[in-house]
């Protein structure tokens, strides 16, 4: 199944590392123009380097006076978002601190959703749809140890890409989720390298591994695809059947 995004315009946040450089290079070498959002300049140049033709737009997506100026422009004439910024900072229970509770529900709630406005504004008025895809996590849905802001913060964006499915759907822009398992990324190779560790998850997936870069990417090029054309409010696992048990 090909899909090609030629002639679309796409943003992708938190697009300097892991899922979120990967995702803004599929998109460009699927025919996007393809706007790279993320706080780290140093992220931006290297990703120019593997791909020029990436607009970069460099803003700390938890400044929200910056962010809408950052955005203004190229936030008019999208038709394609990947919400990917995120933040974690685990912390059992009985020791969340509140600026660790704000700067997540910063990052991981509110800024999904005011970037999703910046962008879904632009849609609307040119009444030509779109397609806004947010990363979650298997977290969402199942209880982690020391994960209790983390969890909390994709619990409450799972039901945000649910109400924006419900109020943006009539204006043909579909909002869905991914929810991935730990994923290989360079920060998750080095987070979950210990065997023993790795176990203690990879027991409790049916399929015996966590999920590899690219495994999310393709779910997110579906979701944001005319493939999915039907499908939205979704919160799709893409977990190796960790949530179905």
């Amino acid at each position: 199944m090909e899909i090609s995004f030629a002639g679309k315009r796409a943003i992708v946040t938190g697009a300097g590392k892991g899922i979120g450089r990967a995702t803004a290079l599929a998109l460009a070498r699927c025919g996007a123009e393809v706007v790279a959002v993320t706080r780290t300049r140093a992220d931006l140049d290297s990703l120019l380097l593997e791909c020029p033709s990436i607009r970069p737009v460099c803003v700390d997506l938890g400044d929200w006076g910056a962010t809408e100026e950052a955005l203004r422009e190229a936030g008019g004439n999208v038709d394609l978002l990947v919400n990917n910024a995120a933040y974690a900072m685990l912390q059992p229970f009985l020791e969340v601190t509140p600026d660790q509770f704000d700067i997540s529900f910063n990052i991981n709630v509110k800024a999904a959703l005011h970037v999703s406005q910046i962008v879904a504004r632009g849609m609307k008025a040119r009444g030509t749809g779109g397609s806004i895809v947010n990363i979650s996590s298997q977290a969402s849905q199942c209880a982690l140890r020391d994960h209790t802001v983390y969890c909390s913060t994709k619990g409450a964006l799972d039901m945000l890409t649910k109400v924006m499915a419900l109020e943006l759907g009539p204006y043909q822009i579909r909002v869905n989720s991914v929810n991935p398992t730990v994923v290989m990324t360079e920060m998750g190779r080095l987070g979950w390298s210990d065997p023993d560790k790795a176990k203690t998850m990879t027991s409790r997936i049916p399929l015996g591994r966590f999920a590899e870069v690219e495994d999310v990417v393709n779910s997110i090029l579906f979701l944001l695809s005319d493939k999915s054309s039907m499908t939205n409010g979704v919160t799709l696992p893409v977990d190796g059947g960790f949530l179905a048990c």
